[in-house]
């Protein structure tokens, strides 16, 4: 990456939240609804429909497919894509970036240069999906909350976002796979039906892994990769100094295979471990560890602990 991309990275171009602000409580409250409510459905649905329409062949399908396309998101798109926390060859990056398209999102190109965006002006003017910033009233409150969590991917795009991916676009390797985007998503609604049917030799079992571990595994991707711009904004603690209300959240720490660390993240962009200590569960930098140890991965970034205590807030 060059210097300059690099600095629009990470670089906050707005200055940084006034002393002592807080996150409005109607904000929290109406956040926590939003979130909750739809992993509530899910689990509802789960024990209602078990052996009818879902069971544990559907389950090891919705899991492994979440798992693959999240990896997709988290070690792809994000570490190694966005930040280049780590460097590896190009078959796997292009696995990456096919796991990463598999999760419905949108091509490579523009992640990237959405999150790149997004760290230049985190919870600011231009951030494309910040929950503060949308005024004090209620229906602002309302109007911050959807933003962050998925309206931002509804609406039309900023402009000039390709000053974000000037680097990407010089490997003809992440041009192509961005463009074939359609295909992952067909694959990725394709490949759930198929194992359903093999593991049942039914036409049912076709229907409900095309359900489970397509349908409702994208939408629970989504809810995830959203709450980490909303919840993860709004809800946590702050250990590191930040231009913005980054937090660090536990329970999306596991469910986002560690980017709910998030603000140990915004006060290391670029390190390929956002779990900075021990009990900080981050599988995602697991993998990429162990993909070094294969040779896989290498030129892994992470902060000296010097850098670590340094950021520490007071």
């Amino acid at each position: 990456m060059d210097q300059a991309t690099h600095d629009e990275c990470v670089m906050p171009a707005t200055p940084a939240f006034p002393e002592g602000f807080k996150t409005p409580v109607k904000l929290r409250i109406l956040n926590l609804i939003g979130v909750v409510l739809p992993f509530a459905g899910v689990i509802v649905a789960i024990s209602l429909l078990w052996n009818v329409a879902f069971n544990w062949q559907q389950l090891v399908i919705m899991l492994g497919m979440y798992i693959a396309t999240a990896v997709g998101i988290t070690v792809g798109y994000h570490r190694y894509f966005t930040h280049r926390s780590f460097q590896t060859s190009k078959p796997v990056a292009a696995l990456l970036s096919i796991l990463g398209s598999m999760a419905m999102e949108g091509p490579v190109l523009q992640w990237v240069a959405q999150h790149r965006c997004h760290h230049q002006h985190s919870d600011h003017d231009h951030d494309p999906h910040s929950p503060h910033g949308h005024g004090d009233t209620f229906w602002g409150t309302i109007k911050g909350m959807w933003h962050a969590h998925m309206g931002w991917f509804i609406y039309k795009q900023p402009k000039n976002l390709d000053k974000y991916t000037k680097d990407l676009k010089n490997s003809k390797l992440i041009v192509w796979m961005s463009r074939l985007f359609p295909v992952w998503v067909l694959a990725s609604l394709l490949i759930p039906a198929i194992l359903g049917g093999l593991m049942t030799m039914t036409w049912s079992g076709v229907l409900w892994g095309f359900v489970w571990g397509g349908l409702v595994r994208i939408f629970l991707v989504h809810h995830v990769t959203w709450s980490i711009n909303s919840v993860c904004h709004i809800w946590g603690t702050r250990p590191y100094n930040s231009h913005d209300e980054s937090r660090n959240n536990a329970i999306f720490g596991v469910l986002a295979l560690g980017e709910g660390w998030h603000n140990n993240h915004h006060a290391f962009p670029t390190s390929a471990r956002h779990g900075l200590h021990w009990w900080q569960i981050d599988f995602s930098y697991m993998i990429i560890w162990a993909m070094s140890k294969v040779g896989l991965a290498r030129d892994i970034r992470v902060p000296s602990r010097e850098r670590i205590l340094a950021k520490r807030s007071s």
